[in-house]
């Protein structure tokens, strides 16, 4: 298979073969970011700059509205699928649906973008580190060292959504509950207080908790609430002193972290320390924004909510109405069977260069 460099973009199928075939786990990002730069400075009307393993490269042809295309170029570790492999017009392997597919849709249309006119100037982001902790990822960084960089009227992350769009994002958090008991001989276990014994009450009441399903912009966001972890106990023949649990909470647009931290304390009642350890904010919707409402309209497909977070979230929190519009099923994203097909790619890219006046 012919290097990235080499391979035609109209060809959508070949440039995710070529994306997929340069391992791209997270962390481990730069040999792509080096072969995506290369081929976005040799593209006309281009101004590219490099942060990291981030790029950023721009129109500046001062049009009156910019739109933002974002796309990250880390994958999860591989699972036996690392390399390309093309069956007719499928494509399986590592990243096709999440995200190198998209990645390929923006790649085309930067390339094409100088000299098919357009009504917009636009942004094109390729970042490191999504799918890892967020002190690491690379929009988070483009926001903190220069956020004029991946300013705009709209931004779509073209993150895999089977060419649906996907409005707003659920919120995360994530919430350890501490109990304390005292050790003791587990001959003699009335001497001592089992820790892990007293979270029983509140694995019970989470196990039967029903989350709500949240009304936002018409969109129907169905919350989730899982315990995740639970760490406890020293040896098999002592009491355990101490035992934590881990609760992950999604939650809907509507709510606020300190609300949807508020909701989990109350069901974690019992505990000696409730602590809130990683919190994401939810991305409203923002379907009434005319230029959001503007792309609805133009791609034509249908619109629902975005279940799992996403950094549509952290454009809407820096005042960028965002959403999600890509190439690929997102139910097998992060499977070992990960696969794109060809009219998948070739619908995102339509739909895209549509709205952007560049068909």
């Amino acid at each position: 298979m012919s290097g990235l460099r080499d391979v035609d973009a109209a060809d959508l199928l070949g440039l995710t073969a070529a994306l997929v075939d340069v391992p791209s786990v997270s962390h481990h990002e730069k040999p792509l970011a080096d072969a995506i730069e290369g081929r976005l400075r040799r593209a006309h009307g281009l101004t590219v700059e490099r942060i990291g393993a981030n790029i950023v490269a721009r129109t500046e042809r001062g049009r009156d509205r910019r739109i933002v295309l974002g796309g990250h170029l880390d994958t999860v570790p591989a699972n036996g699928n690392d390399a390309a492999r093309v069956e007719g017009d499928t494509l399986h392997g590592l990243g096709s649906a999440d995200m190198k597919g998209g990645l390929a849709v923006m790649l085309r249309i930067a390339e094409l973008v100088s000299d098919n006119g357009g009504n917009d100037d636009l942004t094109f982001v390729f970042y490191e580190c999504e799918e890892v902790a967020d002190e690491f990822n690379g929009l988070r960084r483009l926001f903190t060292e220069n956020a004029d960089l991946v300013a705009g009227d709209l931004a779509i992350l073209m993150e895999p959504t089977a060419n649906n769009v996907e409005a707003g994002c659920q919120g995360t958090l994530h919430v350890t509950a501490h109990f304390a008991g005292e050790r003791a001989h587990t001959a003699r276990p009335w001497m001592g207080r089992n820790a892990i014994h007293r979270v029983a009450d509140v694995l019970a009441r989470i196990a039967d908790y029903e989350p709500e399903t949240v009304a936002v912009d018409g969109l129907s966001f169905r919350e989730a609430l899982q315990v995740v972890r639970i760490e406890g106990g020293v040896a098999n023949n002592v009491v355990p002193d101490a035992c934590v649990l881990t609760v992950n909470r999604r939650f809907a647009p509507r709510y606020s972290i300190d609300e949807a931290y508020e909701q989990v304390a109350a069901l974690l009642e019992g505990a000696d320390r409730i602590e809130l350890v990683t919190a994401s904010p939810a991305g409203p919707p923002n379907l009434t924004d005319p230029v959001v409402a503007e792309f609805v309209a133009s791609v034509g497909v249908p619109v629902g909510p975005k279940l799992g977070w996403t950094d549509v979230a952290r454009f809407a929190g820096h005042g960028v109405p965002a959403l999600n519009f890509g190439p690929g099923d997102p139910t097998i994203a992060h499977t070992a069977g990960e696969y794109v097909e060809r009219s998948s790619l070739d619908r995102a890219y339509s739909g895209l260069a549509r709205f952007l006046g560049i068909d």
